[in-house]
Parts: C-alpha cells; structure tokens; sequence
C-alpha cells in the first residue's frame, strides 16, 4: 500500500507566511485600557481639512489610504513637497498614552501632530538613520515595523521609539486632536490605540 503523499514541510511554512502577510498584526494583548483610533478598515474617526472620512479607505487625493489594514501614508510629488494631514475628530485634551506602529520607506518624512500642527509640537516620524533627527538610535529596524510610544503627561510629552527615548519632554499644547503628516515618501502606520488618563509622572518634574 503506497503512502499517503504529504506536503513538505517547507511549503507550508511559505504557505502559512503567505496567509498571514495579508493581515495586520494584533496590538499586544496585555494593554488593559487600550481603544484603537485607526480601526484597520476604513478611515472613520478622522478628517482631512473639514472633509470626514467615515467610511471610506482613502482620502480624495490618495494620499492616505487603507491597504491590507495598514494605513499608507504617500507623500507629495511636488518639490518642494506640498504637506497635508489627516487629523483625527475627537480631541485628547487630558494626559494619555499613545502606541503606534511605523514603517518608513527610504528618506521618509512624516510627522505626529500632538493637538496642534505647529512644528515645536510635532514628534518626527521619519527614516531615522537617513532623516534624522535621530541618527544615533541603536534599536530602530531599517525598513521595517517600529513602535511609538507617546506618554502625555499635563503639557509634555515623553516620547520613545522601541524603547529608546527621542523626546524627555516635549512641550505640547493643553487640548487639542491628534494628526499623521504626509511630506516625502512613504510612512505605513498599524495598532494606533491610546489610554486615557496619567501614566507616569512628567519627566522634567523629577
């Protein structure tokens, strides 16, 4: 009696890849009052200029859009580079915690606008090594998924990147929405969730 055939193992393991190259990862699971703001599929809860967005996948010009529940932020062809935002609806006025997720293409320039768009306020998203303004991170993956960290306490915020500080206390407004800069290139964000309330105490009151 011949043996059932089977599958080589490695073909399954592409297979498997391949499946789950589709789907967005899951934010951690031991992130206790956590709410995303992006929710993967459409770009509902944020505007660009005063047109809402509830519904759709992209904005008009294409400049952000939803692919593969990844929001794809494509900067502008124009040089100098014309910069547009997509903003949230709601405003986070208290302190919070917010967590993302970025991958930059090559020379990428975006931006978080933390309740305002002035750029004193805005932490860089960015390809880092090439962009800056932080050069020297040891901990950021070229080409590949990076995570913010943004703790808000009264008016600064404590920003990091996959652990690594970028900003101690950057000065911020008291009220405001939050909102993701289109410049030069591409910036991909996943898993924008945020905790209201304080988490730690400001850093510069130490």
């Amino acid at each position: 009696m011949n043996p059932i055939p089977r599958r080589p193992a490695a073909g399954l393991i592409v297979l498997v890849v391949l499946v789950l190259s589709f789907f967005p990862a899951a934010a951690p699971a031991d992130e206790p009052g956590f709410e995303p703001i992006f929710n993967g599929k459409d770009l509902s809860g944020w505007r660009v200029g005063k047109t809402e967005l509830a519904g759709k996948t992209a904005s008009d010009d294409g400049r952000f859009a939803v692919k593969g529940g990844v929001l794809v932020i494509t900067g502008s062809q124009d040089r100098p580079p014309k910069m547009a935002e997509i903003e949230t609806l709601e405003s986070y006025d208290g302190d919070f915690t917010l967590r993302l997720e970025f991958r930059a293409s090559r020379d990428a320039n975006s931006g978080l606008h933390l309740r305002d768009k002035a750029f004193a306020h805005q932490l860089q998203i960015r390809d880092y090594p090439r962009v800056g303004p932080y050069k020297a991170l040891q901990r950021y993956k070229d080409g590949d998924w990076n995570a913010i960290e943004v703790v808000v306490t009264g008016p600064e915020a404590h920003c990091t990147c996959n652990g690594e500080l970028l900003e101690a206390a950057l000065a911020i407004p008291g009220k405001g929405p939050l909102a993701l800069q289109s410049e030069i290139n591409v910036v991909e964000y996943r898993n924008l969730r945020i905790k209201r309330g304080s988490a730690r105490q400001s850093p510069s009151a130490r």
